[in-house]
């Protein structure tokens, strides 16, 4: 009667199971959730779950639940032990000391255990929706993302994505913007995190990496690679900086990220609020990058004062003065933090023509450690002037040592598979190359060992004259002519 009793019971279980399956949920999340229901409700009505055993067959069509007792004689704890006689009514073969599941009658739990096994399996339906929702918003960090204003308390703004809630702290937010109920919001997913009251989503309006985002939607270059950004510097809310570069000298990758009349700029500006967007190209040669760096102002010059300290100095004509330095400063520090390097902004008027003179001699030794002028003589990567140790010691790894080696890895595309080497870190080498080293062709220079072979064998063939006599062919040596036999006399032409 009592396994007759338990049947409904466990079928209800294993239909739930099912249910469960066909909603989504593995296998194994399922039988966790399964097990730990009934142990709970086990502990509830016996008072222990650890002798509690759950059974459910491969097809899932069967669940039991047993309790594992130990055979005595003499009960002392019923919740664990039973008597030999009992045990072996249900075993004939029971003995002392050995153990024995008894099935148990789901049927005979009360409510209160009930209600606990409801608990533990609403909680654990929470803790593996968290879960899921956690790994797939943790795939998501450093992808944009749109919501709608729900609310704000302490200046944080919690934002509705659906089927989590999303948080922008005031730390994240611009300061020039404000938002009514079901305002739309566009951020960048910074980080996400799990809290007793669910998950929260972190989002961002001021990094730097937003812009970054918002321009690979806007430019269909960025995204197929064929313009790259190398950095983006930003002053949330004011002005922001992003270098750009192309391995394909037919593209121009600021054109490219500006659009025909700025259409394509123009779209992120609106969304970051009207902030000033600086678009620039890349340049492996520090001073043509400082120049570009800080644009909108025209640079006259700029001098490298210490390469080891990164130190630079940009001269300015006077009317361009404050635009290189911008408001309170902003334009040249965001060159600082562009370039990496700290450059000093003075105008032609500043600077003395001595102190020129001196700037130009120090640039040029600096500049002669950075970009050595012996090209001719740069054979592998290691002697490329302002090389990366790290990239040229990843290279050598991978057995790449050669500029061609490596140009011809360029080629096959098989750079993309060498760990730890970014395509930041091969476009500048490439560039670097590009400007350190002059690659001739083999034919030409064949061509030009035969067009000297041939001057040389000209310049040292003897000249060959006519007899007057009888029009033989005589040399300069020769006293008599070999045919006639008159004598020869050269004189040399005043």
């Amino acid at each position: 009667m009592a396994s007759k009793k338990s049947e409904p019971k466990n079928e209800s279980i294993s239909e739930a199971f099912h249910q469960l399956l066909e909603k989504g949920f593995s296998e194994e999340a399922v039988i966790n959730i399964i097990t730990n229901t009934l142990k709970a409700a086990c502990k509830r009505r016996y008072g222990t779950a650890e002798n509690c055993i759950v059974k459910i067959s491969e097809d899932f069509k069967d669940v039991s639940v047993f309790q594992r007792k130990v055979i005595v004689d003499g009960v002392y704890d019923p919740n664990t032990e039973i008597e030999i006689d009992e045990a072996k009514e249900l075993n004939p073969d029971s003995e002392l000391g050995l153990e024995i599941d008894i099935p148990i009658n789901l049927s005979e739990f009360d409510r209160s255990a009930v209600q606990t096994g409801k608990q533990t399996a609403h909680q654990s339906f929470t803790e593996i929706q968290k879960d899921s929702l956690y790994a797939e918003y943790k795939m998501k960090i450093g992808e944009t993302i749109i919501g709608y204003y729900q609310r704000e308390r302490k200046d944080t703004i919690y934002v509705d994505l659906g089927k989590v809630e999303g948080v922008l702290p005031p730390r994240n937010q611009l300061k020039t913007e404000r938002y009514e109920k079901n305002d739309r919001i566009k951020a960048l997913i910074v980080d996400v995190k799990k809290s007793s009251s669910g998950l929260q989503i972190i989002l961002s309006r001021t990094d730097p990496d937003f812009v970054r985002s918002l321009l690979e939607v806007e430019v269909p270059e960025l995204y197929d690679k064929t313009v790259e950004i190398f950095k983006v510097v930003r002053e949330p809310g004011y002005r922001t900086k992003v270098a750009v570069f192309s391995k394909r000298e037919d593209i121009d990758p600021v054109g490219s990220c500006v659009g025909l009349k700025g259409g394509r700029i123009k779209g992120v500006i609106t969304e970051l609020g009207n902030e000033k967007i600086d678009v620039l190209k890349y340049d492996p040669d520090p001073r043509v990058f400082i120049k570009n760096a800080l644009s909108p102002a025209e640079v006259s010059a700029v001098y490298i004062r210490d390469e080891g300290k990164r130190q630079a100095l940009a001269v300015v004509p006077e009317n361009q003065f404050s635009l290189a330095i911008g408001k309170q400063g902003l334009n040249v520090r965001l060159a600082n933090r562009l370039c990496d390097w700290n450059i000093d902004v003075k105008t032609e008027e500043e600077c003395s023509a001595e102190e020129l003179d001196e700037l130009v001699a120090e640039s040029r030794k600096a500049v002669q450690e950075l970009f050595n002028d012996d090209y001719d003589e740069i054979t592998t990567i290691q002697e490329l002037p302002g090389v990366d140790e790290n990239v040229a010691a990843i290279l050598k790894e991978n057995n790449i040592v050669d500029i061609e080696d490596f140009m011809a890895a360029s080629e096959n595309g098989e750079l993309a598979n060498i760990q730890g080497l970014t395509e930041e870190n091969i476009a500048t080498l490439l560039a670097l190359i590009e400007s350190s080293v002059e690659f001739i062709e083999e034919e030409e220079a064949e061509s030009d060992v035969d067009s000297s072979d041939a001057v040389d064998s000209d310049d040292n063939s003897e000249e060959v004259y006519e007899c007057p006599e009888c029009g033989a062919a005589i040399t300069i040596d020769m006293t008599t002519c070999p045919n006639c036999g008159v004598g020869l006399s050269f004189e040399e032409e005043e």
